[in-house]
């Protein structure tokens, strides 16, 4: 009898999370590892579901495990794996494609219709001390890195697919502007820097989230006037870059910061819209097409987990700071509460799921 503990934590409804026990995962499929979850991350969207109890079309309609920012130990793999092994350190990437459709097989997973993704409903997250994955989608850590760095590929992979997307390049020259300094505002900024744009920029109304990607490094940051209009906004990132920047990559999803992204980038450079706005924004389209900016947009991301570990496990790119706050899973309450307060200083916040001898 297996008498291992599955404590695991657990959205019910909106505003009830709960720490409670959770089924042991069944023995691994063919192609399948059993993972012992170590370092789990909370997004932005983990709080949302928690606090709204749905995003957009997906609802909680039944309790669902949270988390999908981990990094963990193989513990059991199916009898057909043979890129990993017990006792390998992983990164999770929490997205699987169906690999059937025709979507999957031009190389679009993240694409899939049938995409399915850790606690997005009614795929249940990876905040559980054991839980199955696919081993396609396990990537192994360097010796070199913490499973607290692993945990951080999940959102270090959406800011190194957007700068793929926006093409960032070594040795172009580009100016690079990102608007929102969140979490992932500030990986895409420190991924624009570590692959190759001569100039980045950080954008936001939160001067301490400013002051902190100083200190990460990104040298130049501009606090946004909310009293300004968008002309007036550009002419000051035009000041603090020396230029239009090439490239924009918009993480806050507002309005406000879209158009301004249409309108300071250079003619036929490129947007790069990775916040998300679940609400219809008035944006100038017009100003777009006529300059020949390109609107990128992304999903999650594809083919970015060996990148994002390789500049951290290369020491390109330091995600340690942004680890403010760490919790055992017994106090993930505790965890999200501070995750979702505007006064607790949070950028990054991560719950331990290992069980203590």
């Amino acid at each position: 009898m297996d008498s291992r503990d599955n404590l695991s934590v657990v959205i019910h409804k909106k505003n009830d999370l709960r720490v409670e026990q959770s089924v042991l995962p069944e023995e691994p499929k063919a192609y399948e590892v059993q993972l012992a979850s170590h370092t789990v991350g909370i997004c932005g969207s983990d709080v949302h579901f928690w606090k709204d109890g749905k995003i957009d079309k997906w609802v909680i309609n039944e309790p669902i495990v949270t988390g999908h920012e981990s990094s963990a130990t193989i513990v059991k793999v199916g009898s057909l794996v043979k890129n990993l092994k017990v006792g390998d350190r992983v990164s999770v990437e929490p997205g699987v494609g169906c690999m059937a459709c025709q979507t999957c097989k031009d190389g679009f997973y993240n694409l899939c219709p049938d995409v399915t993704f850790h606690a997005v409903p009614p795929t249940g997250g990876a905040l559980r001390r054991y839980y199955n994955h696919s081993s396609a989608f396990c990537h192994k850590l360097p010796e070199n890195m913490s499973y607290a760095e692993g945990a951080l590929m999940e959102p270090l992979a959406v800011a190194v697919y957007a700068c793929k997307r926006a093409n960032i390049t070594e040795g172009s020259g580009q100016r690079v502007m990102v608007t929102g300094a969140g979490p992932v505002g500030l990986l895409t900024a420190l991924a624009a820097k570590a692959l190759g744009a001569q100039e980045v920029c950080i954008l936001d109304i939160n001067e301490n989230r400013l002051k902190f990607a100083k200190e990460m490094g990104i040298e130049k940051t501009l606090l946004i006037n909310t009293k300004l209009d968008t002309e007036a906004l550009a002419d000051e990132v035009v000041s603090l870059l020396g230029a239009n920047p090439d490239i924009t990559l918009e993480c806050s999803g507002a309005e406000s910061s879209l158009n301004l992204a249409i309108y300071v980038t250079k003619d036929g450079g490129n947007v790069v819209m990775v916040g998300l706005n679940h609400r219809k924004v008035t944006v100038s389209l017009a100003s777009a097409a006529c300059r020949e900016v390109n609107l990128l947009g992304i999903k999650r991301y594809r083919h970015s987990f060996p990148l994002a570990i390789y500049l951290v496990g290369s020491g390109k790119l330091d995600v340690k700071p942004l680890i403010t706050h760490r919790y055992r899973i017994e106090q993930a309450l505790d965890a999200f509460e501070t995750a979702s307060s505007p006064t607790a200083g949070a950028i990054k916040v991560q719950i331990e799921c290992f069980e203590q001898n």
